[in-house]
């Protein structure tokens, strides 16, 4: 089965994944923003731990109706700009087209339902490491594994081959049956540590090496296990461990959410906090310390709107 590719935010992750796949021979098409001039003219560059590469001719697009319709769709837009979204896919989608959300936060899927009601949809999980180094130059410091869920799919055999392209292009990539799951997993590293690194202005070693900020992000992820299993989301106490242990692991990192402090850009508040906040006071659970690092970084938001 050949698939037909379509990137929505051409950035740390979608530049690094479309780039992964275009560099296999895949037909993949990205539609840029800012960068699009750099990528049109140059191409797309991704410096990674895996190995450089460049993909010099890059299907590069400034107008997502320039873009042909698209198979599977891969949004990987920070969710502060998901309201861009009922304007950028009606170009690119087909009948059967797939859209499939590499977002951080919950709700997600839900939301974009509610504007598309008729379309496919998945979720998917980025565990990685990357950030933007320049105009269509992606830097891969870490990690790399793709978790995708179906949310409302009609034709499964898709995601199966989209697993395997990533696979046969060096990307892990595995499929669960189980979204909600793999959303209050990945939960349990953001919320600890995209918010302290902004809250304290720092990176991940540093809160791992300071005892009272290590057991601060343990105590945060602790909460979150615990809303998860409030919501019916089976969570082992010990993921926490593991989480720790994996950042323990983990190159000196500046997660998504500090990059966007460090620009004065909007944070992704909403879907990473506030949504999991309410969801879990729903179920009766209150995630003290969490609604309390909700607070500090609205604060530290609103003062350079």
């Amino acid at each position: 089965m050949n698939i037909r590719y379509g990137v929505i935010g051409t950035g740390a992750l979608g530049g690094y994944y479309g780039g992964m796949l275009a560099k296999n021979g895949n037909d993949i098409h990205f539609l840029f923003n800012s960068d699009y001039k750099e990528a049109k003219e140059n191409g797309l560059k991704v410096d990674s731990i895996n190995g450089n590469f460049h993909i010099e001719n890059t299907n590069a697009y400034k107008d997502a109706k320039d873009m042909p319709t698209c198979d599977v769709i891969f949004v990987c837009l920070k969710t502060t700009n998901n309201h861009l979204l009922k304007d950028l896919l009606p170009p690119i989608l087909h009948e059967n087209s797939i859209v499939i959300l590499i977002q951080n936060g919950l709700g997600n899927e839900e939301e974009l339902e509610k504007e598309f009601p008729n379309i496919q949809l998945a979720g998917s999980l980025a565990f990685i490491c990357s950030a933007k180094a320049g105009p269509a130059h992606i830097k891969h410091m870490d990690l790399g594994k793709l978790i995708i869920a179906p949310y409302k799919i009609q034709t499964p055999e898709v995601l199966e081959q989209v697993c395997k392209d990533f696979l046969e292009s060096g990307v892990p990539c595995n499929l669960s049956d189980d979204l909600k799951l793999s959303r209050w997993q990945k939960l349990v590293w953001n919320i600890a540590y995209n918010g302290l690194a902004v809250a304290l202005n720092t990176e991940t070693d540093k809160i791992m090496k300071n005892p009272s900020t290590r057991q601060l992000a343990f105590d945060l992820m602790q909460e979150v296990v615990e809303g998860a299993n409030a919501c019916g989301v089976l969570l082992q106490k010990e993921f926490a461990h593991r989480m720790i242990k994996t950042t323990d692991a983990m190159e000196p990192y500046a997660p998504s959410m500090k990059l966007d402090f460090d620009y004065k850009r909007p944070m992704e508040i909403q879907y990473i906090y506030s949504n999991p906040i309410a969801e879990a006071e729903k179920a009766g659970y209150k995630m003290r310390k969490v609604s309390m690092l909700e607070q500090q970084l609205r604060f530290i938001q609103d003062q350079y709107k």
